[in-house]
């Protein structure tokens, strides 16, 4: 979720290997941001498990803003194939309403309460008082994610300078990775971080998350060994070093001009 914060001072995490170019291409870094991400949540206490897909992901798109609905569509379905792209997850809109297990609601500041408590089935359901956009997320009994959904204000979004960062981090934090930190930078679960798109570090936290070895409800005693090696291996192979350089080919990019 994508808050107005001010202020505090961004804890870096320890790297382990000083002859990497970026800090956050340490694999122990990457290690340790995946914890951040993925296995604990902001307004939950104590560490979570894995949260994944094991479905095709189906979205439906509900607008209520006719003037910027182009926009916002073509934005959404660019960033949904990028997505696809880097958890090798089928992501498709959905036909109808009804087949769909993402919803994505465009909304407007007066109403975006009253969508919430719709979509997400809980009447008592309130975003907190500093949120620009707001995701939400159903799981089985294996903590598979079965259902999710995004509503962001546009007009509110907009204010702010976020609608494009709220698009972004809001879908892709509904992939599995739903905590914001500002121990994981450059990153969009971030928000000292100044572009708005996935940057390299995101990408391979998405790769990461959706190894086929990670499953879900699994623990980070669990995943630890399994992302050892395979940091070590695209260590090795080049991915975490080009990772930035293939996260900023996206046609998101393209369109903002970063």
């Amino acid at each position: 979720m994508i808050n107005l914060r001010h202020g505090g001072w961004m804890l870096m995490l320890t790297t382990s290997l000083a002859c990497a170019e970026e800090p956050w291409q340490s694999p122990a870094y990457l290690q340790q941001a995946f914890v951040e991400v993925a296995l604990r949540n902001e307004y939950v206490a104590g560490e979570q498990t894995v949260r994944k897909w094991q479905q095709p992901i189906k979205v439906w798109l509900v607008q209520h803003d006719a003037d910027q609905s182009e926009k916002t569509a073509w934005l959404t379905r660019a960033h949904l194939q990028h997505l696809s792209q880097l958890t090798g997850l089928p992501i498709n809109m959905a036909i109808h309403a009804a087949e769909a297990n993402m919803t994505v609601v465009f909304s407007q500041a007066a109403q975006w309460r009253q969508d919430i408590a719709q979509v997400s089935g809980n009447a008592k359901l309130q975003p907190p008082d500093d949120a620009v956009c707001m995701f939400g997320l159903s799981l089985d009994t294996h903590k598979a994610i079965k259902r999710a959904w995004v509503v962001i204000p546009v007009d509110h979004a907009q204010e702010h300078r976020s609608l494009v960062s709220c698009i972004v981090e809001e879908i892709t934090q509904a992939m599995g990775l739903p905590n914001d930190s500002e121990h994981v930078y450059p990153s969009v679960f971030n928000d000292k971080t100044p572009e708005s798109l996935l940057t390299g570090l995101d990408a391979l936290l998405l790769k990461m998350l959706y190894l086929p070895a990670i499953k879900p409800g699994m623990r980070a005693a669990q995943i630890q060994p399994i992302l050892a090696g395979q940091l070590q291996q695209w260590q090795l192979d080049g991915t975490i070093q080009h990772a930035e350089q293939q996260v900023r080919q996206s046609a998101l990019y393209e369109m903002m001009g970063f």
